[in-house]
């Protein structure tokens, strides 16, 4: 078995020439090889389920059958198990395999395999040697990926580390992303394939939970917590680019809001250069998706109830008009935030960064996580005293520090009794919904008033305090709630 190790990076088409030109790779002549990669899968996918790849492909008159395990690869990185072994096509051996569980499950499974997509590209490939004892390969894939009748453009380089550290990967990577629009990927040309195949619809990516194990030290959590919030995130930039649907936008911020929770959690155990460095940049990135979410908000949600109370009324329809001026200019300005230089450098430097952390055993995650969630809450408890009145200003630093405990219940979920967290989480849900709503009307009456001077605003202003009283008196109540359950972390 090998670990491959690589860095996947999309670029442009009309970009591609300029990659020979680069200075790491200009002095050397690039191996032109053709690849043809079909991959095998049972007519139910358990492969895909399974997260493995197989594989037959073709290198001139070689052909080689590759096992490999399919790991996300967030900000690019991509660290996965590989089984390589000279075969013939059809011939399904696995006695390379040396995990037997693995190597078991595919032997069942073997006179099931079909061809389920091929891909089909030219490689150019440089070895890069920046110092003894290193070794990079860099390679141009340029082709398409073909499943059935549809087919999807290959334009991409990677960076695979044959000997050596992680750290001159980055490096490499970092050294040709100053002269070229390269872009980290999140998925592999096998992920691409499946969805081809399949014909999936383009759908937002919710939050899952990151990867805990015992034995896992607190910065190992912390670098697994972050790369889950980078997986959301980057499943959620096509979205944000190709479409006029508001939920990515709106997932790709919770994704951010996700990671600097993390970051500001675990900020006592990290370098004080990487706290300073990447929270400031990351807060600048979400802040320019944000007025997008505000209006999608104030179209989608807010507007059309008084629409329909008041049809005919001619500043709600000015309103709706001046809301979508708005709401066009601000996602243009969100998609080219997430289409620019500056998200593709700080998506590789964040992981760079990350992956570099030094480990620790201490503190232990199972302290430390308790420590960090009794922070959290009682600093929720502190200002519930303070916004049982109609003070949005204390209502919205509730909510801020109910999302930070909440975003941190979610990073520790497993290490908890999963009853006992579930009826403290729901809680906490309810209350941040309700929360969320008054928040929703706070900003959509200032959008009002930006959109609509003076007093062509009045009657949508009347309209969202009746709204606020209301639910104003469901705030006690839940806010009493969540405060009497019992957190999940502590014993008794």
């Amino acid at each position: 078995m090998a670990l491959e190790t690589e860095i996947k990076m999309s670029l442009p088409a009309g970009a591609a020439r300029r990659l020979p030109a680069h200075p790491l790779l200009a002095d050397s002549k690039p191996l032109r090889q053709q690849l043809v990669n079909t991959y095998y899968d049972t007519a139910d996918l358990r492969l895909q389920r399974k997260r493995l790849a197989v594989r037959y492909r073709q290198k001139g008159s070689e052909w080689l059958l590759t096992v490999k395990s399919d790991a996300p690869s967030p900000g690019g990185l991509a660290q996965r198990r590989e089984w390589e072994v000279a075969s013939q096509p059809g011939e399904f051996d696995f006695a390379h395999v040396d995990n037997m569980k693995l190597r078991r499950f595919l032997e069942s499974v073997t006179s099931e395999l079909v061809p389920v997509f091929t891909t089909d590209f030219m490689r150019s490939l440089w070895i890069l040697t920046p110092q003894d004892g290193t070794r990079i390969e860099v390679a141009l894939d340029r082709g398409k990926i073909i499943a059935g009748e549809r087919s999807d453009p290959i334009c991409e380089v990677e960076l695979e580390l044959l000997e050596g550290s992680v750290d001159e990967l980055f490096a490499a990577a970092v050294a040709l992303q100053a002269e070229l629009p390269l872009h980290p990927e999140g998925a592999s040309k096998a992920e691409r394939g499946y969805r081809l195949a399949a014909d999936t619809a383009l759908a937002p990516v919710r939050a899952t939970n990151a990867v805990l194990e015992m034995g896992m030290t607190t910065i190992a959590v912390f670098r697994s917590t972050v790369f889950s919030c980078l997986g959301q995130l980057q499943g959620n930039e096509r979205g944000v680019r190709d479409t006029d649907a508001p939920e990515y936008i709106h997932q790709a911020r919770v994704a951010m809001r996700r990671l600097r929770s993390a970051i500001r959690l675990w900020r006592p155990l990290l370098p004080a250069d990487y706290v300073s460095n990447f929270d400031p940049r990351w807060r600048t990135l979400a802040n320019q998706l944000g007025d997008t979410r505000n209006w999608d908000v104030l179209i989608t949600e807010i507007l059309p109830p008084i629409s329909k109370a008041f049809p005919e009324h001619s500043d709600i329809r000015r309103l709706e008009n001046e809301a979508r001026t708005h709401l066009t200019a601000c996602r243009k300005q969100a998609r080219a935030a997430m289409t620019s230089p500056t998200y593709s450098q700080l998506l590789l430097e964040f992981t760079a960064a990350s992956v570099a952390l030094a480990e620790s055993k201490k503190p232990p995650i199972g302290g430390f996580a308790p420590r960090s969630l009794n922070k959290r809450a009682k600093r929720v408890a502190a200002l519930a005293t303070e916004t049982r009145d109609a003070n949005p200003e204390a209502r919205h630093a509730l909510r801020v520090a109910l999302k930070r405990l909440r975003y941190a219940l979610e990073f520790f979920a497993p290490l908890f009794p999963l009853r006992r967290m579930q009826r403290y989480h729901q809680s906490a849900a309810g209350l941040l919904e309700l929360l969320g709503q008054m928040n929703d009307i706070v900003v959509a009456e200032q959008l009002a008033m930006q959109a609509l001077p003076g007093h062509h605003s009045d009657l949508v202003r009347a309209w969202l305090a009746g709204r606020s009283d209301l639910m104003l008196a469901q705030l006690g109540p839940l806010l009493g709630e969540f405060l009497r359950h019992q957190p999940p972390w502590e014993h008794g």
